[in-house]
């Protein structure tokens, strides 16, 4: 049963374009563990729509169709956030490169944090809680879905193994790697592999299972009976949960929803670290030229020659 119902939706203009890093699998979890105690068993006593679109337009009439309701509880697949609402529909929210879903303190209508040109979305919940979803890039996206719909759904359909989930492991890694003839590293970028990883956590997550990022995808499936994918599996879990107690990487644009940096950059061992040692080398790096930086499909790939192989 609706506990509100109003809608406001004025439209404004502006665009502008950054180049940055987009949110990985961490920064979203963190996201959603920051909105879960405000949001989870809360009516949006009241949505504003403040343009018409994003990376794709507002489903129509999105504002009233999303106040008034109820989250039950707030789940993450892949790199999206998903609301799941009391009427039976799901509220996505993407992050895009630049998105923030900014929690303002209680108080918040004394006029002290006016909405700004980049809060799109703005939210109010009936404890008296505003969030506003900030974008400055405008690639981001909010949307709603019937829940029956969300498992054949474009954005969700094909994507691959969440690694955080209970039946992520070497063998469901291997299944998903063999007969990709394509290097491990572009190969774990596919979100129709794995789901939610991006350029950081895998260049982190090869160094930590000791793999070269230009090894060829199957050949990682099949190597040591599959121990070599059982190991890449346990680091990408590990390197995951590491990241995500240190609230991600903010290298640009995350920060968490209470306003808090994200401290995981501060531990990286080779992402963003070209000619530097890695942990614990005991190579001469003047003469090795420490950590490595190649380009693979355009992005750039940090690893150690002397430990992964």
């Amino acid at each position: 049963m609706p506990c509100f119902h109003r809608a406001n939706i004025a439209y404004g203009t502006g665009f502008r374009y950054f180049t940055g890093v987009m949110p990985e699998l961490p920064e979203v979890e963190t996201v959603r563990r920051g909105l879960a105690p405000v949001l989870e068993g809360r009516c949006l006593r009241r949505v504003e729509q403040r343009r018409p679109d994003l990376r794709i337009p507002f489903p129509e009439n999105f504002a009233a169709r999303l106040q008034g309701q109820r989250v039950k509880r707030l789940d993450r697949l892949g790199k999206y956030i998903l609301a799941r609402l009391e009427d039976g529909n799901v509220w996505v929210i993407h992050l895009g490169m630049s998105g923030r879903m900014v929690i303002d303190p209680p108080g918040f209508s004394d006029g002290a944090a006016a909405p700004g040109r980049h809060d799109h979305v703005i939210i109010e919940t009936d404890q008296g809680r505003r969030i506003r979803f900030n974008d400055a890039r405008r690639f981001g996206l909010m949307t709603l879905l019937p829940e029956s719909e969300i498992a054949t759904h474009p954005l969700f359909r094909d994507l691959g193994l969440e690694p955080l989930g209970n039946d992520f492991n070497g063998v469901a890694l291997a299944a998903a790697l063999r007969g990709k003839k394509t290097p491990i590293k572009s190969a774990l970028l596919d979100q129709h592999v794995v789901a939610g990883l991006g350029n950081i956590y895998v260049c982190e997550s090869l160094y930590h299972a000791g793999i070269a990022p230009l090894r060829q995808a199957h050949r990682v499936a099949a190597a040591a009976k599959g121990a070599q994918a059982e190991n890449l599996a346990r680091a990408i879990r590990q390197v995951l949960g590491d990241a995500i107690a240190a609230g991600g990487s903010s290298l640009r644009d995350h920060v968490q929803p209470s306003g808090e940096l994200g401290y995981f950059q501060h531990r990286f061992a080779v992402y963003g670290r070209e000619g530097e040692p890695c942990p614990g080398c005991d190579c001469d790096v003047r003469r090795k030229g420490g950590i490595k930086r190649i380009v693979q499909s355009g992005r750039s790939t940090f690893y150690c020659a002397i430990r992964q192989r």
